[in-house]
């Protein structure tokens, strides 16, 4: 297995996946909805994602957003979308994700990755405290949805 950064030539694969995703969390498919998605987050840089391969397939993804603490006037990372297909679980691929997340946050000098999951996506829970991550017991999450303003 291998981790590439995805580029515009990946479109396609990152794409599937992402469609995949969306449909993990109870979306309907809309794979061109995905690929302009995607296409764009790679054309303006939005995001960086991460892919891995296996046998010239893709079988998992990862997506970072950046952001910015202004208390800490550093830049963090917001890991949004981690995503392995039901076949290739089990077999390291989010970990592989997980630290290509790492390894790059570092590498740009964030003060920290963060990340939301479903409240019972017990097995993503499970890897993310296996690998440090912990419940923010400072802070709250809100969200305003827009959608139907």
């Amino acid at each position: 297995m291998e981790v590439v950064r995805a580029k515009l030539e990946h479109i396609s694969e990152v794409a599937n996946l992402f469609d995949q995703y969306r449909m993990f969390y109870k979306q309907e498919s809309n794979l061109i909805g995905a690929i302009d998605f995607i296409t764009e987050r790679i054309k303006t840089q939005d995001s960086v994602i991460f892919l891995v391969k296996e046998e010239n397939q893709s079988i998992g993804f990862t997506q970072l957003y950046p952001s910015f603490s202004s208390v800490s006037m550093k830049k963090l990372w917001i890991l949004n979308d981690l995503y392995v297909t039901e076949t290739a679980r089990q077999k390291g691929v989010a970990q592989l994700l997980l630290n290509a997340a790492k390894k790059f946050a570092i590498e740009s000098n964030a003060k920290a990755l963060d990340l939301q999951t479903a409240i019972d996506n017990k097995s993503a829970q499970a890897l993310y405290e296996k690998n440090g991550y912990q419940v923010d017991q400072e802070f709250l999450s809100y969200s305003l949805n827009l959608e139907n303003q």
